[in-house]
């Protein structure tokens, strides 16, 4: 149209830009915006506002920039909705001199933020643990004469349970009363969500049972954060039955409302009826997920429970559900723990060949169980096997292989280690080096353990007692006053 010169009328223009939004077409909706405004066409920023949004929402508050200062300077006069939506995107890529300095250019061209606009920035500062600016931006609406609405209470009470500020949700809740709001369900949701981070259960579950108590209004989330709440304080039969009624108040359940049910029954060890739940009732149209699975899965493995395992691989794989790091992690856990060593090796071997590849936790779970069954040599060859396909090893890994080498006084072993962990800038733990020191002094290797020590020291590590008494005695004995002294241990 705009190649033949038919200019398309102003609906149809914002009609077509929310289509491409939402066919996440953003590059697309990017030039065709350019275009229109390159024509000089006199349109409002209503038209463009949808992909300020959906750039921003995408992360690519950048480009978003660009488009803004693009109708700016075409003279398309913004409104409240084209500054929040860039604000938006400062918030939520965590850019704070930007959007601070973004606020002020909002207000010196004239454009008053509104409630949206200031909920927006406290939401984000609370994601990020700003909470002291979050209430100075809740002091510079009341300036303004801004009023906040419910949601902004909301967000605020959620993030003061999370870092746990009793005495600050007290204070809040009393000025929402004091403003003529009613806490609804989201706010006892928000309450509870964030007391059950800090793990006082009990007290979100008291919570939010009142709301469901007095038949309030509330949707999937407050149910699914209900659930968890019930679960956590081992009324995992209370949720299912929960569960079941959801339907009938016209609410569907979404596999985030199952899968917390099934979390709950297999932390009660209730796995009859996890697998009931997995297998019998009635999910939404995309059925179980992996979490599903790997949720019963895990349980099935801390029991041992061979057949119930392959029950569960079966239905997996009768539901086209492919097994990830975490399905197969699970079995690595039940092969060692019953000591089938070679059959866990070829699984690791297949992952590593294949895919899903392991994690650090998949291999620190079989190295485990190799050291402390005493197959040192071996755990020894598979780490080995890891560092030579490139894969990931992390601090537990060394600290797993350091303990065994050290009961075993395999001192060369343990120094070929912990100078591998250097060079892969990772610090061996209190234990190893109090351990080596320990050794080093029991083999009369004074300046050695000496050395360990400083190192340890500036590493910021404290050594016990035990370590350093140890250390003490056997310079003492060793009569070395000049290590002694070299080592802060005494004054010169």
């Amino acid at each position: 149209m705009l190649r033949l010169d038919h200019l398309p009328t102003e609906p149809t223009v914002a009609m077509f830009m929310c289509m491409l939004c939402k066919a996440r077409m953003l590059e697309e909706a990017y030039s065709f915006c350019a275009k229109l405004i390159s024509k000089n066409l006199n349109f409002q920023a209503y038209v463009f506002n949808p992909v300020l949004w959906a750039l921003c929402k995408c992360g690519n508050s950048s480009l978003a920039l660009q488009l803004f200062y693009m109708m700016k300077k075409n003279g398309i006069a913004h409104n409240v909705c084209s500054y929040t939506a860039l604000l938006y995107g400062f918030g939520r890529e965590c850019l704070w001199v930007d959007l601070y300095s973004f606020l002020d250019q909002m207000r010196s061209d004239g454009c008053k933020p509104n409630v949206v606009t200031y909920t927006v920035i406290i939401k984000f500062l609370c994601d990020d643990g700003r909470i002291v600016e979050a209430f100075e931006i809740l002091k510079s609406m009341e300036i303004e004469g801004c009023d906040p609405d419910l949601i902004t209470y909301n967000i605020i009470i959620r993030a003061l349970c999370l870092y746990d500020r009793t005495c600050d949700v007290v204070e809040l809740l009393q000025l929402v009363h004091r403003r003529g709001f009613s806490p609804d369900p989201y706010t006892y949701a928000a309450l509870a969500g964030g007391i059950m981070k800090v793990g006082k259960t009990e007290i979100a579950y008291e919570l939010l049972r009142k709301v469901f108590t007095r038949n309030c209004t509330v949707d999937v989330v407050v149910y699914n954060i209900y659930f968890h709440c019930l679960c956590r304080n081992n009324r995992s039969r209370e949720a299912f039955s929960l569960l079941k009624s959801m339907t009938k108040g016209g609410i569907v359940p979404t596999t985030v409302s199952y899968n917390t049910v099934l979390r709950g029954f297999c932390r009660d060890n209730e796995i009859q009826h996890a697998l009931k739940l997995l297998e019998c009732f009635e999910w939404p149209e995309s059925g179980p997920d992996v979490v599903s699975f790997n949720t019963v899965l895990s349980a099935a493995c801390k029991l041992g429970d061979l057949v119930l395992i392959q029950r569960v691989l079966q239905y997996m794989e009768c539901k086209g559900v492919e097994p990830d790091v975490r399905s197969l992690t699970c079995l690595v856990r039940y092969l060692s723990t019953v000591g089938r060593y070679s059959e866990c090796w070829r699984l690791l071997e297949y992952m590593i060949c294949n895919s899903p590849v392991p994690s650090s936790v998949t291999f620190n779970i079989f190295l485990d169980k190799l050291c402390r069954n005493g197959f040192n040599s071996k755990a020894y060859q598979i780490f080995e096997r890891i560092q030579k396909a490139g894969l990931s090893l992390d601090r537990k890994t060394y600290n797993i292989l350091l303990r065994s080498f050290l009961r075993k006084r395999d001192i060369d072993l343990v120094e070929r280690l912990i100078q591998d962990m250097y060079k892969q800038r990772l610090d061996p733990d209190l234990f190893i080096n109090g351990s080596k020191i320990s050794g080093l002094c029991q083999e009369g290797n004074i300046s050695t353990a000496l050395f360990t020590r400083g190192r340890t020291l500036g590493n910021g590590l404290t050594l016990s007692m035990e370590t350093c008494n140890r250390s003490l005695k056997t310079v003492i004995h060793k009569n070395n006053h000049r290590d002694m002294t070299c080592h802060g241990m005494v004054t010169a």
